[in-house]
């Protein structure tokens, strides 16, 4: 998926013409939704048409979440149906049409489309049918019924729509036929299973004595949740999606511990349609928490309390050495409360300080590796910490609280890191801040202070013992109240607004958490994830170091080129039991698999966010994200500190973990150093990188006599850098 940065057309922020205004608000718009190179720009009665569907989605979650909750997995359908049918009618499964192609390519995709509609119709059609026998006490839908005349048309229809739609090329404005044949395939899956899993049959799922009609819908459910991915998230989940399905039927063929007796593909998708799969912890988070907090940071966005994060982030640090790169530090961390994906947190933030870090004097490859890293941060940046901490939360059972807590000295040392890394890197270079009158005006800003409140409101709530809900939902209409004494009231207009962009936002997260679910369903099914488990103990008989660095691989293995919400799904389900078994703590073991799951969208070869940020400054790609993983390097090392000194996730005296913050940040000052080749006022030779390295780790690690001798290399880097200052002094 390509995402097109020209969209922000009427606040243009190239470094040529991001000219203060007369209020000096450099940032203006900054949480825009960016436009999906994919994505349809609809006209006329079909916009007003999505956009109705687009309010009464989010609504639906908002009404159903507070006042009139639904059965959990019907709503769990009715929430991943809606996903879909939106997802199909916002992007294209194929490029659209240039001007010197004229309106249409393909014409006969448009044909075969509306042939294959009549199959998913027929299958629809049958739901309600099926929906009337059950009704009038009918026990058992017959086999022929759900198989001939439900099964192969709905299978037809949506392998049909899928193919076509790789083919169908229209201009951005018109909608397709083959997608048309997908929302109503989607529909007539939802319709089955709410029928289904409402009587008896739904005990039935897993065992040979399953309707046949579930293992029809769900592999139609499969295909689409999975081609939608591919349109939303590109190639990269889905083909490690169906790398794990093809696994479930290969697997008794592999030698070792990847084989297992094997499943039928009946029994198979007769469970992975339900809470063990699609419908287990992945979406239950999605349609709750996630979809809440996407509501939360809409009504933010229509607000514009992103533009004032930035415009502070701005005022505060702009004047210090490097001042754009600071800035892109701290309006990360704050975007990063409101904004989900690291990737969307670099087009959101990078938009505005790419080109001004540029125009201080950083190269295009530093300015997209600061930007990518300090956004990265932002998924582990408490309270909200992107989606992984809900996830992180349904699956240990740990309350969410705890978990917000724990993340506060991650999150602190991560940006720490990355600050001392680019103000090393200013210092080296001789960069100057920003001029007093290119900032805006802090003592103005703080007078608009107010606009934190919504968060603040948010973080008490949940101290308090309020449920996530309950706290997001104070959160989301504190947000509403809060504007109306700001510059951007929110009428009845913006909170409707505030609802769409809600939706289009969730459409992503949704599909990737259900495809996630996908793979979830399938290491649970499998038994893979506890094969696994036995395998790291057979490694850590030999080390729990080495164990850990190979839990660490497989992690970001597995992460590479996926959203932080799917990676850490499929990590805590692959890799965390076995740090559990290892004797790890859960919430340890946890945050171990959650930290290099964010951190592997910077992490080459395949890095989201480095790639976005290299989009924005036209640097090369690949020489973008090698920098932010140099940038971001601390975040590979206090992961296995967590294993060492459980002070750094708050689990010990108040008095140890004011020790373990202090010296830990004293050690990632050191690294940044060490790395950057920077350190007390003059570059660093190798001998002294490594000294400072070292001490670094030991500093890190956060016992006292490792503290010690930190401290004693660390003395003695600083009196070799002081004679080397001296030496290359009159030079």
């Amino acid at each position: 998926m390509t995402t097109e940065h020209t969209s922000k057309t009427d606040h243009p922020q190239s470094a040529d013409t991001a000219m203060p205004e007369e209020d000096h608000m450099l940032a203006h718009d900054v949480d825009e939704e960016p436009v999906e190179a994919n994505r349809r720009l609809f006209e006329g009665g079909l916009l007003k048409f999505v956009t109705l569907l687009a309010i009464v989605y989010s609504a639906f979650h908002l009404y159903s979440l507070n006042i009139a909750p639904l059965e959990t997995w019907s709503f769990r359908i009715v929430h991943i149906a809606g996903a879909l049918v939106l997802g199909f009618i916002l992007f294209a499964g194929a490029r659209f049409v240039s001007a010197e192609e004229g309106s249409a390519r393909h014409r006969w995709t448009t044909w075969f489309g509306a042939a294959a509609l009549l199959p998913a119709l027929y299958a629809l059609y049958q739901t309600f049918s099926f929906y009337q026998m059950v009704q009038g006490g009918t026990l058992r839908i017959p086999v022929e019924l759900e198989t001939w005349h439900f099964g192969w048309p709905l299978l037809a229809a949506t392998g049909l729509g899928v193919v076509m739609s790789w083919f169908h090329q229209r201009e951005r404005s018109r909608f397709s036929v083959p997608d048309l044949v997908l929302i109503v395939c989607s529909i007539a899956v939802a319709a089955y299973f709410l029928v289904v899993y409402n009587t008896t049959m739904r005990m039935s799922t897993g065992t040979s004595f399953a309707p046949i009609g579930i293992s029809f819908a769900a592999i139609a459910g499969t295909a689409l949740i999975m081609e939608l991915t591919r349109r939303v998230a590109g190639m990269a989940l889905v083909i490690i999606g169906l790398v794990f399905l093809v696994y479930v039927f290969a697997g008794p063929y592999l030698p070792g511990f990847l084989g297992y007796p094997g499943l039928s593909v009946q029994r198979f998708f007769s469970q992975v349609y339900t809470d063990a799969g699609i419908l287990g912890p992945t979406t239950a988070v999605s349609s709750t928490y996630i979809i809440l907090f996407i509501i939360f940071a809409a009504f933010l966005q229509a607000s514009k309390v992103g533009d004032y994060f930035v415009n502070f982030a701005f005022a505060a640090a702009g004047r210090s050495r490097g001042g754009p790169a600071k800035v892109a530090i701290f309006a990360s961390g704050l975007m990063g409360m409101i904004n989900g994906t690291s990737a969307g947190n670099v087009v959101s933030t990078g938009s505005l300080t790419i080109p001004l870090m540029k125009k201080v004097g950083y190269s295009k490859k530093s300015a997209g590796a600061v930007e990518a890293a300090a956004s990265t941060g932002g998924q582990i940046m408490p309270p909200i910490m992107g989606a992984g901490a809900f996830i992180m939360a349904e699956i240990t059972g740990i309350p969410y609280t705890e978990i917000a807590i724990a993340a506060i000295i991650p999150a602190i040392l991560y940006f720490a890191s990355v600050y001392f890394m680019v103000d090393f890197e200013a210092k080296k270079l001789g960069m100057r801040g920003m001029r007093e009158d290119e900032l805006p005006n802090l003592r103005r800003l703080a007078k608009q202070a107010y606009l934190f409140i919504p968060i603040v409101i948010l973080i008490v709530a949940l101290f308090q013992g309020y449920s996530v809900i309950r706290a997001g939902t104070l959160a989301t209409v504190s947000a509403a109240v809060v504007s109306w004494i700001s510059p951007h009231k929110m009428g009845l207009k913006s909170i409707l607004r505030a609802f769409e962009i809600a939706s289009y936002m969730a459409v992503q997260i949704i599909v990737v958490c259900a495809a996630a679910g996908i793979i979830v369903g399938v290491i649970s099914l499998t038994g893979v994830g506890a094969r696994f488990s036995v395998l790291l103990l057979d490694v850590a008989a030999a080390s729990n170091l080495l164990a850990l660095i190979f839990a660490m691989f497989i992690s970001i293995l597995l992460g590479m080129g996926m959203p932080t919400t799917a990676a850490y799904a499929v990590a805590a389900s692959v890799v965390a039991p076995g740090l559990v078994q290892l004797g790890i703590e859960p919430l340890t073991a946890h945050f171990f698999v959650f930290y290099f799951a964010v951190v592997s969208a910077i992490t080459p070869p395949v890095a989201l966010a480095s790639y976005a940020a290299a989009g924005i400054s036209g640097a090369n790609a690949m020489e973008t994200s090698v920098a932010s993983f140099r940038i971001g390097i601390a975040a590979f090392i206090v992961p296995f500190m967590f294993f060492y000194n459980s002070a750094l996730l708050m689990d010990a005296s108040w008095f140890e973990i004011a020790r373990a913050l202090v010296t830990a940040t004293f050690g990632v000052y050191m690294l940044s150093g060490g790395v950057l080749g920077w350190f007390a006022r003059v570059s660093a030779p190798w001998v002294t990188r490594v000294l400072l390295i070292v001490a670094a780790l030991m500093m890190i690690e956060g016992g006292i006599w490792t503290d010690l001798a930190g401290i004693g290399l660390a003395v003695l880097a600083f009196l070799m850098q002081r004679q080397r200052a001296v030496r290359v002094a009159p030079a």
